[in-house]
């Protein structure tokens, strides 16, 4: 791909990694920039800083190696504006076709060979359908029938990182990252978009999160109505009745079981 020749689609993408670049206040980092987001769109399974070098810049690929690697591992820059400037940019597309429809709590799973990168753990990989080493982030997307865009992104940190300083310290961990379950980022990004005024939409999340009560019951309070998946085992109470305090119902009460 060569982002300074002609194209309609090459256009666009500079204008868009050019938006990005004018929210990460430096002026130096808007090349390695540039080059991240082509390395990540270029073909290759492999989208470390190592590969994208060699296939963005062959002619250079130590030095363009130091560069993304500075640029990824050094270089600061508010993720909060970043996500705006993508909302801003991308949500006015999306909503030619029809408003906002849905919430969709998720999470996007990156299988990982070592150990060494943030919150890297052997825990369910949903790329792979199965356990194994990788990372977990917890994302909000909004979405009608034609896209969606994540507007809320977060790793999920384990809470074995979360108790090892030395790991912490050598990655770069602030000290005020603290273990949250996955459905508690969930409802943090829920709950920040219902602040921020979004275009509300229906819930919808799968059994991993929809089994979570203290999920659902703040949605409740948030006046987020919701679609989720359960498990069997999941206990369901009919409209306006409650258990008592020790946690039963009586005969007129009784929850169905689901099947």
């Amino acid at each position: 791909m060569n982002l300074d020749q002609g194209g309609a689609s090459e256009a666009r993408f500079a204008r868009y990694v050019a938006g990005l670049g004018s929210v990460i206040r430096h002026a130096e980092r808007a090349r390695p920039l540039r080059d991240y987001c082509t390395g990540l769109m270029l073909p290759g399974e492999r989208k470390s800083v190592e590969p994208m070098a060699a296939r963005t810049a062959p002619a250079r690929t130590a030095a363009q190696h130091q560069s993304l690697l500075h640029f990824v591992g050094n270089a600061t820059w508010s993720d909060d504006d970043v996500l705006a400037k993508v909302r801003e940019m991308v949500l006015p597309t999306i909503e030619k076709d029809g408003p906002i429809e849905a919430w969709i709590i998720d999470d996007t799973s990156f299988p990982k060979q070592g150990k060494h990168s943030v919150g890297v753990h052997h825990q369910y990989c949903g790329q792979l359908g199965k356990q194994a080493n990788c990372q977990v982030a917890v994302s909000l997307s909004v979405a009608n029938h034609a896209a969606s865009l994540p507007v809320a992104y977060r790793l999920y940190l384990p809470e074995a990182w979360t108790k090892d300083r030395a790991r912490r310290k050598k990655a770069g961990v602030p000290k005020q990252i603290k273990f949250k379950t996955k459905p508690q980022i969930a409802l943090e990004q829920i709950r920040w978009a219902c602040e921020s005024g979004l275009s509300r939409g229906v819930g919808l999340m799968d059994a991993a999160y929809g089994r979570d009560a203290r999920l659902r019951t703040g949605m409740t309070e948030l006046g987020v109505p919701y679609v989720v998946g359960i498990v069997p085992t999941i206990m369901m109470w009919a409209p306006r009745s409650r258990p008592s305090a020790d946690g039963q119902a009586d005969e007129q009460h009784r929850p169905a079981r689901r099947a």
